[in-house]
This record gives structure tokens, sequence and C-alpha cells, in this order.
């Protein structure tokens, strides 16, 4: 997409501007981002959601039956809701875009954004009143009100060791202090923009209040480093240890000096400091499914050439929902395909069309290996024939 074309989803700003003076910097509220938003869920059917089995879900109760703040976890019984008041509880559904087709084409509007940064579209339906406490998020998240009216009360950016209320299973803000002028009531079709670590909090204004949270994923220093190392650790050769040839006596043997810990450190950054196992690594940790189980893996492997019988046939291939591809260049004719946590050496131009949004048709055969590829894929679940979706 042009990154100097307005974009009436940004309030006019081009994407270029939106990235350099938004994004990860400061809240942006854009009226009328989505011009005449039609929800694709109403809230019985949230309801209906968060009554399947395998749907993450969640209910919260600020004055529940346990205690404040009571939080419980779906699948739920949908006896639950005739129970609940008639104010204060929010109903969470996480993911929803893996399930409703409609929710997943809201992604197609944030094309300004790296696809792979994407995490989920949750929804949350509240009565009047409604609310998870004022809170902050380790993530960026774009806030679609989707019916009813939401209010938005921020409190700026907040340190990570801020104080949140014991006892809970939220982690609600101990203290929320509103920052002048940001206090907005939004009307569906409206659209909030928050960088990570700002406070804020939602509080439902009508009997129909859902709000469609954009969510973005974020590998926290800890999860990265843990993780690349476990992604080096197994192609390292037990041969490649720590060694000192050529040094020089030890003033005193019970000492840990300087030669040594450098020695080590020089053996850890020869094994880390690799740009193309980065690469690959990276690709893999963010294509992994939210869900792993959410894919379902092909019992027996698939016939070639049934499969391109089907394709020229007019069968189309679709990608599975919760499904996640990327693809980087290995140099000017192939590429890694990244899907669904795993990579896969193909030509460069089927890699951009897999990881795309285009068809998955027999147009793509024109490809070399792109019917061994499309097979490997459907078998390990990424994909689903049209048909069986």
């Amino acid at each position: 997409m042009p990154s100097d074309a307005p974009l009436s989803l940004l309030g006019g700003l081009t994407a270029a501007e939106f990235l350099r003076d938004y994004w990860q910097r400061k809240p942006l509220l854009i009226r009328g981002a989505f011009v005449d938003f039609e929800s694709p869920l109403d809230p019985d059917e949230l309801a209906g959601l968060a009554c399947e089995e395998g749907v993450e879900a969640r209910l919260v109760e600020e004055d529940g039956p346990d205690g404040p703040w009571q939080v419980s976890h779906g699948p739920f019984d949908e006896a639950v809701f005739g129970e609940l008041p008639e104010r204060d509880w929010t109903l969470l559904v996480q993911a929803a875009d893996h399930y409703v087709p409609e929710v997943a084409e809201l992604l197609e509007h944030f094309d300004f954004l790296p696809r792979w940064r994407l995490d989920d579209i949750m929804i949350s339906y509240a009565p009047p009143g409604g609310s998870v406490g004022p809170h902050v998020d380790q993530y960026d998240v774009f806030l679609i009100q989707g019916l009813g009216r939401r209010r938005w009360q921020l409190g700026g950016r907040v340190p990570d060791d801020a104080p949140i209320i014991p006892g809970i299973d939220l982690r609600i803000l101990e203290r929320f202090t509103l920052e002048a002028g940001d206090d907005w009531v939004l009307e569906p079709g409206d659209m909030l923009y928050l960088p990570p670590g700002w406070a804020h909090h939602g509080l439902s204004q009508s009997d129909d209040c859902m709000t469609y949270s954009v969510g973005f994923r974020a590998p926290s220093a800890d999860e990265a480093v843990t993780s690349f190392a476990d992604f080096i650790g197994e192609g390292l050769p037990p041969s490649l240890r720590y060694a000192d040839a050529g040094m020089t006596p030890p003033a005193d043997p019970a000492e840990l000096d300087d030669a040594a810990l450098e020695r080590m450190r020089r053996l850890i950054l020869s094994t880390l400091d690799d740009p193309n196992q980065l690469a690959q690594w990276f690709g893999r940790v963010m294509t992994q499914p939210k869900y792993v189980d959410q894919l379902v893996p092909s019992d027996t492997p698939t016939d070639v050439d049934e499969l391109v019988a089907l394709l020229q046939e007019g069968e189309e291939l679709l990608r599975s929902p919760g499904s996640r591809f990327a693809w980087r260049a290995l140099d000017d004719d192939t590429a890694t395909l990244f899907a669904d946590g795993d990579g896969i050496a193909c030509a460069l131009p089927l890699a951009r069309a897999v990881a795309s949004d285009e068809p998955l048709n027999a147009e793509l055969l024109a490809h070399e290996g792109a019917a061994e590829l499309l097979a490997t894929l459907y078998d390990a679940g990424s994909l689903t024939w049209a048909e069986e979706e």
C-alpha cells in the first residue's frame, strides 16, 4: 500500500505519518474511522461463541458473588447469562477472527502494518457500567467501537512497576489519574489507538456496548532470549565448548578472572551473532499459531497429483483460520516461507503469493514446486479446501 495516501481509517493521516508520529509513541482518536460500520456479531452471537468448546472467553463481574472483580473462564453454559445483573459486567472473547470470517476481514484494513505483527481480535460486550478496570497493555491495540457507546479515559504512560490491586485475577491499577482532555465517548465506527504501556479505562455507556480490540504481537525480551537460545542450541555440535588454550598461570586458582569471562563471552556471542539464523528463528516465532490445537493436520499424506487435479478442476485452497504466514528472501530467486511456526524453502514468488491474500488456485501451479508446497501446508493444517471450510 502507498505510504503517502491519506487514509480515512487514520483520520486522514498517511500510513507514513501515523507510523512516524503515533505508532508506539502516543494515542490517537479517530472519529468515523469505519464509515457506516456494521458489527459482524451482535451480543447474543458473541455469548453463543463464548459457550463453544475451545473458544477462550472470560466473564468479569465487578461485584461478583464470590468477591469484587470476579473472573470466570469459558466455555459457559447459556444459563449463566440469564443470571447476570443488569449492569457492571463484561464478556471477553479472544481471537474471534479465528471463528468468524467477517471479523477476520477487519484485519485487511490494517495492511499498513506488517501482517506478522498482528495477533488477534478480541471482542468485549458489556451492559451499562461494564468494565475490566483501569489497566495497562504491553502491546499496541486499536479499539474499534462496534455497537453502542463506550467511554474511554486515559491515564498516560505508566512505569512497569506501577502497583496493581492484589488478590484478584486482573491486573487493575491501584491508582489511575485521568490525563486532561483524554476522556471520550466512542460511537460505532470510532476507533482509538493506544501504544504499549498507556493506562486506560473503558466504561460501557449503553446496554449493547461491543468493542473490537485489534492486538499486536510483541515478544518480551526474556521470551525472545530464551526462545532464540533454544533454537540456536538445537543446532550446535557438542564439541563446541569453552576453551582456554594458551592461557597464563592464574595468580589465584580460585579466581574467576577477566580473561576467562572474555573467553566465555566470545563463545556465546559467536553462536548468537548470525543474522541468517536470527531470521529463521524470528520467522518461526512470529508465525506460531495462537492456538496450536486449532490446526488439524491430515491423517495421511496428500497425493500431489490429486491435489493438482482438484486445483485444475477449479477447486481452491484457503488459509486456515488462525494460520500465519510470512516470508524472507534467501537470494534473488529463493525464500523461506514461514507458516505456523515452520520454515520451508521455496521459490521467492511462490513464498510471496502464499503469504499474501491472493487466491490459492490453479494459477499457483505455474511456480516450480508449488504443488508439493501446497500439499505440505495442507497436511500440516495450514491450508484447507474451500468446501471443507
